[in-house]
């Protein structure tokens, strides 16, 4: 396991750019299997019903992950690659999934809500917090509907995004 656990100089960016590419880019997607239907960016119709999906620039992109995903589970305050796990698990599994998973993590009350005791325990022992996130997040992508069209994707991209830190 790699023992570099400092964040890049522009960690948002930088996570930014890895989770884009896990999602697609630019492509538009419209698998009538996938629950979130149309989606570009990794932004899909369902969880933004009035957004023009098709039309969605990265810029666009870029604003809504920080705000509805980055900054919703204080990643800024969070170690890498920490930071990174749970802002694509907000992403990918939603934002009450990822701090409920950090905080069992961080072996802290579940409770949903990411604060001070929360970031003090994940910032305790980040190898382990980020070591047993993954490991929670596999388990819970396990007993997701859909696993059995969509699960080597998942696990597949959670693994690559691991190895890419």
């Amino acid at each position: 396991m790699k023992k570099n656990y400092n964040p890049p100089p522009q960690i948002f960016d930088a996570a930014f750019l890895l989770i884009v590419a896990a999602e697609g880019g630019e492509k538009v997607s419209d698998d009538p299997r996938d629950p979130g239907g149309l989606t570009k960016w990794g932004i899909c119709q369902r969880s933004y019903p009035d957004l023009d999906i098709r039309a969605l620039t990265e810029s666009d992109a870029r604003e809504i992950y920080r705000r509805d995903y980055w900054d919703a589970c204080k990643c800024d305050e969070l170690p890498w690659p920490l930071s990174l796990y749970v802002f694509d698990a907000a992403i990918n599994q939603g934002v009450s999934a990822a701090a409920r998973m950090l905080q069992e993590a961080a072996d802290v009350t579940v409770d949903g809500k990411i604060g001070p005791k929360t970031l003090a325990a994940a910032k305790s022992h980040p190898e382990w917090r980020a070591v047993r996130f993954m490991a929670l997040r596999a388990m819970r992508y396990s007993q997701t509907k859909n696993f059995d069209r969509f699960g080597m994707g998942w696990l597949t991209r959670i693994f690559a995004l691991a190895q890419e830190v």
